[in-house]
């Protein structure tokens, strides 16, 4: 059983290959700036953050499962995944600066946010078309309250914060300004592997099937 992931992120990637997976990768060709702005058009008011992270999770996995299926030699899962952060009622993607990255760092020190992370799964067979499972999974993240400005400006420059949701990582140099996760913790990472577990469930394959 082939699994692809409709990702590049290095995270998703690592979290995949630990768990036993090798899988191939696959950028997915979205806008994910205009699918949200579509939506939100289509409905009249700004989407919940749950509901952004699945769309684009969603749209990312489709749009890699409909290829594979085109190609009619894919035989597994596509997994696509999104991510978003929600402290005091507002919704951090990527900071992107080291300016936006600094100034959340400092909202978040000795604060708790909500991590958002769509997931969705195709089931790809040769002459079918794919079926799809999704979930939403969250966690909880609580961060240290006696951080350092110059423990911030050290974390920021080191350049890790600038291309992750929330602008923190829980695996790697962010961790240790990190207290508390309630929640899957690989939901933190970038993807919930009890959650993609159970979705593979849910189109028919065992996880432990999946296992290079």
């Amino acid at each position: 059983m082939r699994v692809c992931l409709a990702s590049t992120s290095p995270a998703r990637l690592m979290l995949l290959r630990q768990a036993g997976i090798e899988p191939l990768t696959v950028s997915p060709d979205v806008d994910e700036d205009a699918v949200a702005a579509a939506a939100e058009q289509k409905r009249g008011t700004a989407l919940a953050p749950a509901e952004l992270v699945l769309l684009l999770a969603r749209a990312k996995a489709a749009a890699v499962a409909g290829a594979l299926a085109e190609e009619g030699a894919f035989d597994g899962l596509v997994i696509g995944g999104d991510s978003m952060f929600e402290l005091g009622g507002r919704v951090y993607g990527k900071p992107y600066t080291a300016d936006e990255a600094t100034r959340r760092w400092r909202e978040m020190r000795g604060a708790t946010g909500i991590l958002h992370s769509g997931h969705s799964v195709f089931r790809v067979s040769p002459g079918a078309s794919p079926v799809e499972a999704t979930a939403v999974a969250e966690a909880a993240v609580t961060f240290a309250a006696d951080i350092e400005d110059a423990e911030i400006a050290a974390y920021v420059a080191s350049g890790e914060p600038l291309h992750v949701a929330g602008a923190f990582t829980v695996d790697s140099l962010g961790g240790a300004f990190i207290t508390r996760v309630d929640g899957d913790p690989s939901t933190v990472v970038g993807m919930s592997l009890s959650t993609v577990r159970r979705l593979a469930g849910e189109l028919g394959v065992r996880w432990t099937d999946l296992w290079s």
